[in-house]
């Protein structure tokens, strides 16, 4: 087993952002004025308190009031439908070694692509970024259901349904000038880009990512102790689960790594419900193959990073289990979690939409392809044997992770109020 243990984290890592760009990304992160209708934020759906994310299976977005599992409709600004796949957990996605972002990495390292950067059509990058990650930044931005707004609400939903997105009339540029319109952050930027340089929409993603590079750094978990060379970090039953998750678990076939990721996507039979993205049957999701066009990479997603596990639940590109246990039995036995799944293992707000949470689970073809595509053999492992996983999973959580290392700020330079929960609303641990 020693041999399939990854090196500790080492000073070339992660890249070391400024001081200034940081501060300024954590304040455009928990800003409300990057949305269309300036009513939520980055944060509103990866927020640190929650696991970096928003501890529910299916985001609401645009539409919603409150955070996480308290998130409601707003009467006044109904929500058609949840956001089809499950927030993301953030944790050191600013190391170097994640060149993929996204479930299905449609934001990707590429050198064939725009200033080395893949991205979505009608989104390639008008100037050079340093990183997937700030690239990735820009997007939500754009999305209706996530942050820009539906058609006629506002402008920027309005250039976003028209397809313009970048050039000079583009939702980028309005957003870009609707944060150069504020004092503080025109000051704030001057120092970064310098006086008088109008601020771009890459300049804003920029510092976004320097903020999550910074505050989302997870690297000290009594697992880093670990691997630095402390043998008592972990306890005989951790060092069991270890021993099963890179040994007959087969955990470690895609959660290698420092950071337990391939980076590559792989169909496991998640079980689909919600909205889906529209491909094939509405409700379904085709996963990579919609980026690749290649029927092959059909239900295939990018294998998420393990670390702060135990805080950024539910799981699954959709949020399928809300126990981490429930998630570790899917990937023991794929077909048989699959075949038996009803939402009762979801985490989802009681809310009435005019799309069906549940017509995927419904169509017997589609669940059906969905479990052809499984890559995954059965294994079989005692009961103590997943506690003692679970026990070595629980182990790679940094304890920064559960508040950030800045924490959330006080106020935003528009003025505009930040969304309702802090550490001291939370039930303790």
């Amino acid at each position: 087993m020693a041999s399939d243990l990854p090196a500790p984290a080492a000073h070339d890592t992660f890249p070391v952002p400024g001081g200034t760009s940081v501060l300024l990304g954590r304040q455009l992160f928990f800003d409300p004025v990057l949305s269309g209708n300036q009513n939520i934020s980055c944060a509103t759906c990866h927020h640190p308190a929650l696991g970096s994310s928003d501890a529910v299976s299916l985001s609401i977005g645009e539409g919603g009031i409150g955070l996480g599992l308290q998130r409601k409709a707003d009467a006044a600004n109904m929500p058609v439908a949840r956001i089809p796949r499950n927030a993301p957990a953030l944790y050191n996605l600013g190391a170097r070694e994640f060149t993929t972002l996204f479930h299905d990495g449609r934001v990707q390292v590429d050198a064939s692509a725009r200033f080395n950067i893949a991205m979505p059509p009608g989104r390639e990058l008008e100037r050079p970024l340093p990183s997937p990650l700030a690239a990735q930044a820009i997007l939500p931005i754009t999305s209706h259901e996530e942050m820009a707004g539906q058609t006629g609400e506002n402008p920027i939903a309005d250039a976003v349904a028209a397809g313009r997105i970048r050039g000079q009339d583009g939702a980028w540029q309005m957003l870009a000038a609707r944060v150069e319109a504020i004092p503080e952050y025109r000051k704030q930027f001057d120092w970064i880009i310098g006086a008088g340089e109008p601020i771009h929409i890459t300049d804003i993603g920029r510092a976004i990512a320097d903020y999550i590079t910074f505050d989302f750094r997870s690297t000290d978990s009594r697992y880093d102790a670990f691997l630095r060379g402390d043998d008592t970090a972990l306890t005989n039953t951790e060092i069991q689960g270890m021993s099963l998750f890179y040994g007959r678990g087969g955990c470690g076939d895609c959660h290698g790594g420092l950071f337990q990721t391939d980076h590559d996507f792989h169909a496991i039979g998640i079980p689909q419900f919600g909205p889906g993205k529209g491909h094939g049957p509405g409700y379904a999701d085709h996963g990579r193959a919609a980026v690749t066009g290649d029927p092959a990479d059909a239900y295939k997603f990018r294998t998420p990073s393990l670390r702060n596990v135990t805080l950024t639940a539910p799981y699954g590109h959709n949020g399928a289990y809300a126990r981490l246990e429930d998630m570790l039995r899917h990937h023991l036995d794929p077909l048989t979690m699959l075949a038996e799944y009803t939402l009762g293992y979801a985490l989802l707000q009681n809310m009435q939409l005019s799309v069906s949470d549940t017509e995927v689970l419904e169509d017997f073809d589609e669940v059906q392809r969905l479990g052809m595509a499984v890559e995954l053999e059965p294994v079989s492992l005692h009961d103590d044997e997943v506690e003692a996983i679970l026990a070595f999973l629980g182990a790679l959580e940094d304890p920064c992770a559960r508040s950030g290392r800045l924490g959330v700020p006080d106020a935003v330079p528009s003025g505009l109020p930040l969304d309702p929960l802090n550490l001291n609303d939370l039930p303790p641990s």
